[in-house]
């Protein structure tokens, strides 16, 4: 009865978003008759959404092989810990949960959200709804989560062992919450353009959701880096992967977003364009859906998925943001400009900003899509690194540039002169640190130099606005943009590193003999069978020696046989200067009694993933101040009290 209790919480969920729908178009039309059950339907909602997951989620836990989709992603002798994520390691149970975020933040909408006017906050709630409705529709009648099996297998097909790793656990649900949050935009700005109440009231509502929702993406995104990095055995932290861009495309939107929604908020100034951010994000996170569940990809990250289901699912991407911006085609004249601002000033660094993130989106957009529209006219395109790296990475320097200086920047109007000498301070730093690993460094590229350059400089800049103040008078989104954008001086630095100075060694090894790669000596000690939970593997003991230090590393090449696969299961090494990476794979094809061993130094790649987890930091500080900022009190004047 679990499964069928799901579903029928599944079908009154889409009930009351159906409800929902039907009382926000009748505040369109101007009737006010169902408009007071537009909240009670979000928080019902919510609630029914609540059950459903969590009836799933007990199938999955008790490994009821007679729902189709336990008996297809788990095993009955699966670790606890995947059984869970198994919930959402597929297709149906990950929308469940995309559906289902959708309706709790519908509900937290109606139940907490004061800062707008009640039309505004109804009409926010009936476009929720009608977003919510096109993926129950897509449950129910395309991708049951509950679907029955009979007869219900011994085992369970198990799952894919690429998955079973705790990354599942953190990175999916992130992404999910981020790409809500996005959805969340996404109403509040047609809501906004329908009451045509576009100002700065609704940017202050609409901030927080924007805010999470980057936090979320920023850690999703930096989790799934790192899991791809160690867990597919390629050395890499970034492929340039569809699916990978996929995350990467309502990311940068979002960013664009947040400054632009922040502007609007504080200084009601950029209202077309903080409407337009906010549907172009949520249209980056429906495509970035469509690519994962269409079928049309064959990435490690896709979920393989009938054309049928992502025809469906391309038909609610094209049918939302065609509506979205038919309406801010016909409404935006009606939005009124705001506040105007000079070039210099900080609203004109934002709005650099945003042109330099909306150009780099422009670009990945362009690199993912066009090898897909090329293979469906008959043509069979491959677009990868060295496209994104050349036409991104100049653009990523110049938007490092226009970061030295645009947060130092007055609001309406500045003069750069002001500044003269923090600029060639900056630009000290940046030259004196290229020259020095230009002379002492010989063979780096050009964009890891300037990439280090302009890290450094950036590292220091990002602390500047703090100069002058009183730090426990500090507004926390303050200190909230100091770290994430020292954060994102971190993570540059990172990549830069690993970019430039990397060193890889790929050889065949006998037990007792020593390869090299940078600095490290690296032995093969000892190559042993281990046996897991549901796999087998061949362990190899690497000694890796370095300035008089042994340590210890143990990469392992696993073949599952629930489903039958192989993987390698990299080691790595950790130092405070770079990681080294290993790789064991099968014996040598000569038969000799050699193993193929690949290693990696990669100099401060960590710094990577420290970066990316102080630009989430920094935004939930920011998060944490505009959330409990304390109203200001009214000034009034004492002789006109008197």
């Amino acid at each position: 009865m679990i499964a069928e209790t799901g579903l029928a919480a599944l079908w009154l969920a889409a009930a009351m978003a159906l409800l929902q729908l039907v009382g926000g178009l009748t505040l369109i039309r101007g009737e006010g008759r169902l408009t007071p059950v537009i909240k009670p339907a979000a928080l019902i909602q919510g609630a029914l959404c609540v059950v459903s997951f969590a009836s799933l989620m007990w199938l999955f836990y008790i490994t009821d092989l007679s729902v189709l989709l336990v008996a297809s992603n788990s095993h009955i002798d699966k670790p606890l810990i995947f059984k869970l994520a198994g919930t959402w390691g597929n297709h149906e149970g990950s929308m469940l949960l995309w559906v289902s975020v959708l309706s709790l933040s519908g509900a937290a909408i109606a139940l907490l959200e004061k800062r707008i006017d009640l039309r505004t906050l109804q009409a926010t709630l009936a476009v929720q709804a009608f977003v919510a409705l096109g993926f129950f529709a897509f449950l129910l009648f395309s991708s049951n989560p509950f679907e029955r099996l009979f007869p219900a297998p011994v085992e369970g097909a198990g799952l894919n062992p690429l998955l079973q790793d705790i990354g599942l656990a953190f990175h999916p649900p992130t992404l999910y919450i981020g790409y809500v949050g996005l959805s969340v935009a996404f109403s509040f700005a047609v809501a906004a353009m329908l009451t045509r109440q576009v100002g700065p009231a609704f940017a202050r509502a609409m901030r927080p959701w924007v805010l999470g929702a980057w936090i979320f993406l920023t850690v999703g995104i930096t989790a799934g880096s790192y899991w791809a990095y160690y867990e597919l055995g390629w050395g890499g932290w970034w492929f340039w992967d569809p699916v990978e861009n996929a995350s990467l495309m309502p990311w940068l939107a979002a960013t664009a977003l947040l400054h632009s929604v922040s502007v609007l908020a504080t200084r009601n100034a950029l209202r077309a364009w903080t409407i337009m951010l906010a549907l172009v994000a949520f249209a980056m996170s429906m495509a970035g859906t469509f690519l994962v569940r269409s079928g049309i990809l064959t990435s490690v990250h896709a979920f393989a998925v009938d054309p049928e289901r992502g025809s469906f699912i391309l038909a609610l991407m094209l049918m939302y943001t065609s509506l979205a911006f038919l309406v801010f085609a016909t409404r935006i004249g009606t939005v009124k400009q705001g506040e105007p601002f000079q070039i210099i000033s900080r609203e004109g660094g934002i709005v650099a900003n945003n042109i330099f993130l909306s150009v780099i989106l422009a670009i990945v957009l362009i690199g993912t899509l066009y090898p897909l529209a090329a293979e469906a006219m008959g043509d069979k395109i491959s677009v990868g690194p060295p496209y994104f790296n050349k036409a991104t990475v100049p653009i990523a320097l110049l938007l490092m540039i226009a970061l030295l200086l645009g947060p130092l920047l007055r609001w309406r109007r500045d003069e750069l002169k002001r500044y003269k000498y923090w600029l060639v301070a900056f630009f000290a730093v940046s030259l004196w640190t290229g020259v020095a690993i230009w002379r002492f460094v010989p063979g780096v590229g050009i964009f890891p130099i300037l990439g280090l350059a302009l890290s450094l400089a950036l590292a220091i800049a990002a602390w500047v606005p703090l100069k002058g103040r009183e730090l426990l008078r500090t507004p926390l989104p303050v200190f909230g943009m100091v770290i994430a954008h020292f954060g994102l001086a971190v993570c540059v630095f990172g990549m830069a590193a690993e970019s430039g100075f990397s060193r890889e060694t790929l050889t065949a090894l006998a037990p007792g003999e020593t390869t090299k790669v940078a600095d490290w000596q690296v032995k093969l000690d000892d190559v042993r069978p281990v046996v897991g939970d549901n796999w087998v593997a061949t362990e190899g003991q690497l000694v890796a020696r370095n300035n008089g230090k042994n340590f210890v590393l143990r990469p392992q090449s696993r073949q599952f046989y629930r489903p039958e696969q192989q993987t390698s299961e990299a080691a790595l090494l950790t130092r405070w200067n770079g990681q080294l990476y290993a790789v064991i794979a099968q014996p040598d094809e000569n038969g000799d009694g050699r193993w193929q061993v690949r290693l990696w130094w990669k100099p401060f790649v960590t710094f990577i993933w420290i970066g990316g987890l102080l630009v989430a930091f920094g935004g939930a500080i920011a998060l944490l101040g505009r959330m409990f900022r304390r109203p200001k009190k009214p000034t009034v004047n004492k002789w006109v009290q008197a």
